[in-house]
């Protein structure tokens, strides 16, 4: 994703810090991850959820993106759990 500036929410900045994820790690995903689902129809902004590997970590972040003013905004971020994601953390186990 193409992000001239970042901006975390407050419920990320909360799960990054309680699930130890730091700021640089989200940076190097949005830079060089993998999106694997788009949600065109979400409001303000269409969201993105980005899949990539810090230090051999799998993550996810959730971002949005304001394309007018290249603005990403940092919904939330988690390891995904290998019993609810398969082919790699980039396809939803159903159920």
């Amino acid at each position: 994703m193409e992000c001239d500036r970042v901006i975390f929410s407050g419920h990320a900045v909360r799960r990054m810090f309680q699930r130890a994820i730091r700021p640089k790690d989200v940076a190097a995903l949005l830079q060089s991850g993998e999106i694997i689902m788009h949600y065109p129809e979400d409001d303000p902004f269409p969201s993105f959820l980005v899949l990539g590997f810090v230090r051999g970590r799998p993550l996810h972040v959730l971002a949005a993106l304001d394309e007018e003013t290249g603005t990403c905004y940092i919904v939330t971020t988690y390891e995904p759990d290998p019993d609810l994601w398969q082919n790699g953390f980039r396809v939803r186990r159903t159920s």
